[in-house]
């Protein structure tokens, strides 16, 4: 238990999988399988936009923000995943896990609102193709990723700062392998009405409103492919769209699941949880890269010719 009164900066204690231990150095191979893999994908995808003159439009320059978003959030997980399987290596001071926070949940808003702009690219180009190049110029791209990054970073910034001020006194034990706002809020026993009420607004305002405006865009282009003559047409207009679909569940459904057990699932069972967190971090920037090179021919040619060089 942690001291009310200590004057000593708290230390918290990562949690791996629980009873799991004698498996360890198996789960370890995996995880790192799974960053190795998640790091090549994206660097490759923002090499082969970078390098491929073609590849220089609206559409592949979001999904280069989208690749580079998932590289870094690989990053700011793998040192305590990795440590805490390699090396049991569990404590985790309050001032990096205040850093690992911030930018874990920085890079979390920005990639929602990364695909939000995919969405309202496929929207432009569906439902208002003849206005597409001069509604989506570089300028305003670039304007639109530096609005992203200072959303989330700017919500964020606060919450490391109310967190470090809080005493902290009912046990040091987080249920994930990162630090989460929610997990270290819980552990305080200062009043943390404020920082419960602030990330609540948080979610709505990012994940929350970025959700439902990524349905509305679909609402709206599925009722413009509906009024497609050619059977042919619609088949081709909503297969531009399928790679997007799949990064949008494959980052909303384990977050907002994560969510929902975190504020709403007291009695749900610890390894759901862990299992959950697990999915959220790791799965998202591991399958981006492969559904874009699978579903999108000129992401797949260049990624064969590169390979095969």
């Amino acid at each position: 238990q942690l001291s009310s009164g200590s004057s000593q900066p708290p230390i918290f204690l990562l949690t791996g999988i629980p009873g799991q231990e004698a498996v360890n150095p198996w789960i370890s191979i995996l995880f790192f399988s799974i960053y190795v893999i998640s790091m090549m994908g994206n660097s490759l995808i923002l090499f082969i936009i970078k390098t491929d003159l073609s590849l220089h439009e609206p559409m592949y320059v979001f999904l280069s923000m989208l690749a580079l978003t998932d590289l870094c959030l690989s990053i700011s997980t793998m040192p305590t995943i990795l440590g805490i399987f390699w090396f049991n290596s569990r404590e985790i001071s309050i001032n990096a896990c205040l850093v690992q926070l911030f930018f874990i949940h920085s890079l979390s808003f920005i990639e929602s609102s990364v695909l939000l702009s995919m969405a309202f690219d496929r929207y432009v180009a569906i439902c208002n193709p003849l206005r597409y190049a001069s509604v989506l110029t570089t300028p305003r791209i670039v304007r639109m990723g530096l609005v992203f990054t200072i959303r989330g970073v700017g919500l964020i910034f606060p919450l490391p700062f109310l967190l470090k001020k809080f005493q902290y006194c009912r046990g040091n034990v987080l249920s994930h392998s990162y630090c989460l706002h929610q997990e270290v809020m819980k552990l305080a026993c200062s009043d943390i009405t404020v920082n419960s009420i602030y990330g609540l607004f948080v979610i709505i305002s990012t994940v929350g409103l970025d959700s439902l405006l990524i349905l509305l865009s679909y609402v709206m282009i599925l009722r413009t492919v509906l009024s497609i003559a050619s059977q042919e047409e619609r088949f081709k207009a909503l297969n531009t769209c399928v790679s997007h679909v799949c990064a949008v569940l494959l980052f909303y459904t384990p977050m907002i699941g994560l969510s929902v057990i975190h504020r709403f699932g007291g009695s749900s069972s610890p390894l759901v949880q862990i299992l959950m967190g697990y999915v959220y971090m790791l799965v998202p920037p591991l399958m981006n890269p492969i559904v874009y090179s699978m579903k999108t021919k000129q992401i797949r040619a260049r990624i064969t010719r590169v390979l095969l060089r």
